[in-house]
């Protein structure tokens, strides 16, 4: 098994190969709304370190955010083209989840967070469990106050993990909250979807859609399908 990661839902983009025993190559790229540039490119960048070809890869996994908007259209647009293009399976997941699954080992509560721009934050709560991590909470949006709020109503210690977190540092701080600065990478994402892959409960490439946690966000991405097919959103 051979996996294609891809994940574009933060400033930093990310790609990577993972096979059974692990990450086999990988690219990353720290500049924000560069996307479009890199992924693409970083795709066959690793097929070229990994020394395989496109052929070779059995299943696609992709990011679906919450996120940038055009961070996932080119990370969502890119793993569609190349798992289509070869009939391959794919796999969509939430950025939060690969944030969580990143410190599964830890016995706190886990927050993952994300910048959701415009002074709020995307966020859920997760539990370690054997294997990996479970949401407890849905997938939120609102500002760093009323994270802090929620995660001090739990009475719980919990580690706070993931991307902007600059923006909570002073709320965080006062209730006591540990934070952990880091985003959701592809080879993450890649170990994290290898059981639904070896289970077979995987997606047609037609049927990734992003996820959306704003109302505007989910105007601007049915407006711009519209566009892209040669029609008007309604």
């Amino acid at each position: 098994m051979l996996i294609l990661g891809i994940e574009t839902s933060t400033g930093q983009s990310s790609v990577a190969l993972v096979g059974t025993d692990g990450v086999v190559a990988s690219a990353s790229l720290g500049v924000a709304r560069r996307h479009g540039e890199f992924v693409a490119p970083a795709v066959q960048f690793c097929l070229r370190q990994a020394g395989v070809g496109a052929d070779r890869v059995t299943g696609v996994t992709v990011g679906l955010g919450p996120g940038l908007y055009t961070g996932l259209r080119v990370g969502i647009a890119t793993a569609q083209a190349f798992a289509a293009a070869r009939d391959l399976p794919v796999v969509g997941m939430s950025g939060l989840d690969v944030l969580a699954f990143q410190v599964r080992h830890v016995r706190r509560l886990i927050a993952a967070v994300i910048d959701a721009r415009r002074g709020e934050l995307f966020w859920a709560l997760y539990r370690a469990v054997p294997g990996g991590v479970q949401r407890q909470t849905d997938l939120r949006v609102g500002t760093a106050e009323q994270l802090a709020a929620e995660l001090e109503a739990t009475g719980e210690e919990c580690l706070v993990i993931g991307d902007g977190l600059s923006r909570a540092t002073h709320e965080l701080d006062r209730v006591g909250i540990e934070t952990f600065a880091a985003v959701p990478d592809a080879a993450h994402l890649a170990e994290l979807a290898r059981p639904r892959f070896e289970r077979e409960e995987t997606q047609r490439p037609a049927d990734l859609l992003p996820i959306y946690l704003r109302h505007a966000d989910a105007k601007i991405g049915w407006e711009a399908r519209g566009r892209m097919q040669g029609g008007a959103a309604t």
